[in-house]
């Protein structure tokens, strides 16, 4: 019973995430702005929901028995029209199932992030490459895996055969399966993970936010900690392997959808935490002072400002900004108080207006007239307004 209370507290914490994410998302982009990894998110929340029931019956129906766990004399004595045999037939069947579920929703999950990080690395050559790549071994890995769960043994039958002993054929403690699962596992999270990494510390940000963002990219070890807990309690617990490899599935799983949905989820958490007074876990220093490459408040108390998709945006003067950005709203995770920050191609720059006794001008920063070439006396300009952009 408590069990089952565990399993369905970490399914309704993975409902109430996916259904925050999506809220996030359709805040920020619309229905219509919507990406792939968005839909993909509640696909894996339904594989999670189907191999929980699935779990459960193994316990409820098959009474958490399979084909492990017996010994030869066992296997021999034990009548096919016994009702022991058709819950141990049952369960197996079942273990097969939950298995295939089981890798179905994790990959599912690599594949959000890998979609995330696709929108991450946009117009960055040398990394979108490297998230293509990952497409490719998150659907190799995928299809090798699901094969070897369902034709490892041959003929298939062999994965819920009572008698004579099957060896590996048995689903709930199978060294075939578990490492199927766990080796292609581990190394296509670690691969995920070496993705953002080097475009998070080529960004100019602060040494604080390059941490802490570290430290959310990194989550991923968790995931890979569970996975292996998960492969080592299947093979060394005995004969309720089959009730503990489910729980530990859904355990794994839970972790799967924390991790991957934290970098989007950041900004709302960020701002709940300032709203309650704890600004301080997520603060940065800032500075009035506006330098190149520095993604800090420009303009002296103006506010900082998150790049947008605009070009050709006219000013005053009938000058055109042409803001170019690749990063969307749930990306702006590695700017600077809500500002793109990679030094590599980004340039900020302060506009201010003055108006004087004789008429007013501007002087922009890197451009333009400054008061004494325009014939203002510089002892009587007087400041009215005063806003910060960043240009490409």
């Amino acid at each position: 019973m408590a069990q089952n209370a565990e399993a369905f507290t970490l399914l309704s914490l993975v409902l109430f995430i996916i259904a925050c994410r999506t809220l996030v998302r359709v805040r920020n982009v619309g229905f219509r702005g919507l990406q792939l990894d968005d839909y993909l998110m509640p696909v894996a929340g339904i594989l999670c929901i189907i191999d929980l029931v699935a779990a459960i019956f193994v316990v409820e129906k098959a009474h958490g028995l399979t084909n492990s766990y017996m010994t030869d004399e066992q296997r021999a004595s034990l009548s096919p029209d016994s009702q022991e045999y058709k819950d141990r037939v049952l369960g197996s069947k079942i273990q097969v199932f939950g298995w295939v579920l089981y890798a179905a929703s994790l990959w599912c999950i690599k594949a959000c992030v890998a979609v995330f990080y696709s929108r991450l690395t946009t117009n960055l050559a040398h990394l979108q490459i490297r998230v293509y790549i990952a497409y490719v071994f998150i659907g190799v890995t995928w299809v090798i895996t699901t094969l070897l769960l369902l034709f490892g043994c041959r003929p298939m039958s062999k994965y819920w055969q009572i008698y004579p002993d099957p060896g590996i054929c048995q689903p709930t403690n199978s060294k075939l399966y578990v490492l199927s699962v766990l080796i292609p596992d581990i190394l296509t999270d670690l691969y995920l993970l070496s993705i953002p990494l080097p475009l998070l510390w080529s960004t100019n940000i602060s040494v604080k936010k390059k941490i802490s963002l570290t430290v959310l990219f990194s989550g991923v070890l968790f995931v890979i900690m569970a996975a292996i807990i998960r492969g080592v309690v299947i093979l060394t617990s005995g004969p309720e392997g089959a009730v503990t490899g489910s729980e530990w599935a859904i355990r794994e799983e839970f972790v799967s959808i924390v991790v991957s949905n934290l970098p989007i989820l950041q900004p709302p958490i960020r701002a709940f935490c300032n709203k309650i007074g704890l600004s301080v876990l997520f603060s940065s220093h800032k500075s009035n002072h506006v330098t190149p490459y520095e993604g800090r408040t420009i303009g002296g108390g103006g506010g900082s400002y998150p790049l947008r998709s605009q070009r050709n945006r006219s000013n005053k003067t009938g000058a055109h900004d042409d803001t170019v950005t690749a990063w969307d709203s749930d990306e702006r995770i590695l700017c600077e108080n809500g500002a793109q920050t990679n030094g590599r191609n980004i340039v900020v720059t302060r506009e201010v207006a003055v108006e004087s006794e004789s008429g007013s001008v501007k002087e922009q920063a890197g451009w333009g007239p400054s008061p004494s070439e325009s014939g203002v006396p510089a002892s009587h300009p007087k400041p009215v307004a005063q806003r910060g952009f960043v240009v490409a």
